[in-house]
């Protein structure tokens, strides 16, 4: 007998993680004694534990460490090294935020953090805060400190991240609304794509590109010469792009993708996973009235029976379905099918 499946872990954000080492590392300076564990309070209420370990307490500061643990989720910066090194500071001054190895710092506006400051988004930084608050409280100290967060290997992971394209330079980000990781979560990456356009229009950018995937990108980038920040890794969220779009428009997009993933947009999906929509051949038949497609098993195979006729047909249909989703908006939209090759076999310029 099999095993029935287990349901997915959960882990904890950047955020969460660094809140334990700031509140263990205060503790620590406060009292002379850093402790081996600690609990935080989340913002929706959970109140979860983390091992502290790497502890230190030296000249009038003090250094704790907690390794992060997403769950199931397969996060980039799982097995991270999230340390927090903590200062007293001036009376008055409050806890103050500094970004230290392996934390980015922010170059671009359009994000909840302005230009100059370290990657620490708004919510970590309050559970930070309240941490810091509770400890001083509970001591009798003024809560006045100077928190710096470093991220071991935090550069080279920084790259496996949306960072370098929101220009975010040197570093990771300290993130997390809820302090918990949700495996396999389409919310953070429709949220990436949002921060993506944030800083698309906050950078006046005229023209931005929402490709499904590697292959597809890469040609559109031996189309245009545009800045990094110009590309919004869509994936298979074509609506989180799109309605976000919408309500933020840009002069012009291109939409790029392989023939699956266009095929199922021009048929008016907007989640193009293979878990939440389907090519209907049948239907496709029907459109481009070429009857032998209906008999094909996949769109790939769609495409070699139906040729260039057909690509010229999805994408159109493709255009059609992003220009209904902005519907409104007067950004213009260009379209474009490209094999696994990265050859275009349609493309459906603006106008």
């Amino acid at each position: 007998m099999t095993e029935p499946d287990k349901p997915l872990r959960s882990g904890w954000t950047t955020g969460a993680c660094a809140t334990a080492a700031a509140k263990a590392a205060w503790t620590g300076l406060c009292t002379g004694a850093i402790p081996e564990r600690v609990a935080i309070l989340l913002p929706k209420g959970q109140v979860p534990t983390f091992d502290i370990f790497d502890a230190r307490i030296v000249d009038g500061w003090a250094e704790a460490t907690v390794e992060k643990d997403a769950g199931d989720d397969p996060d980039v910066t799982h097995g991270a090294h999230i340390t927090v090194r903590v200062e007293r500071a001036s009376a008055g001054a409050g806890v103050t935020f500094h970004a230290g190895a392996g934390v980015g710092t922010v170059t671009k506006p359009g994000l909840p953090i302005g230009v100059g400051e370290p990657a620490i988004n708004p919510v970590p930084r309050r559970m930070i805060d309240e941490a810091i608050a509770e400890v001083s409280a509970a001591q009798g100290v003024s809560p006045d400190v100077r928190v710096t967060i470093s991220v071991a290997d935090g550069a080279a992971l920084a790259l496996k991240t949306w960072n370098p394209r929101l220009g975010i330079e040197g570093g990771i980000s300290i993130l997390g609304t809820t302090g918990i990781v949700r495996p396999f979560s389409c919310s953070a990456w429709i949220a990436s794509i949002h921060r993506g356009i944030d800083v698309a229009v906050a950078t006046g950018a005229q023209h931005v590109v929402g490709a499904t995937g590697s292959t597809s990108e890469g040609a559109v980038r031996a189309l245009y010469d545009l800045p990094e920040t110009s590309y919004l890794d869509m994936g298979d969220f074509a609506g989180g792009l799109l309605k976000y779009l919408r309500r933020h428009p840009v002069p012009r997009i291109t939409i790029a993708g392989g023939p699956g993933k266009m095929t199922k947009l021009s048929q008016g999906a907007l989640d193009l996973h293979s878990k939440r929509s389907q090519v209907d051949l049948v239907a496709l038949a029907q459109r481009s009235g070429i009857p032998a497609i209906a008999e094909a098993n996949t769109a790939l195979e769609a495409f070699g029976i139906g040729g260039e006729r057909l690509a010229a047909l999805v994408c159109e249909g493709a255009r059609a379905t992003v220009l209904e989703a902005l519907r409104g908006c007067a950004t213009q939209v260009e379209t474009i099918v490209i094999d696994r090759q990265g050859t275009i076999l349609a493309r459906c310029p603006f106008g």
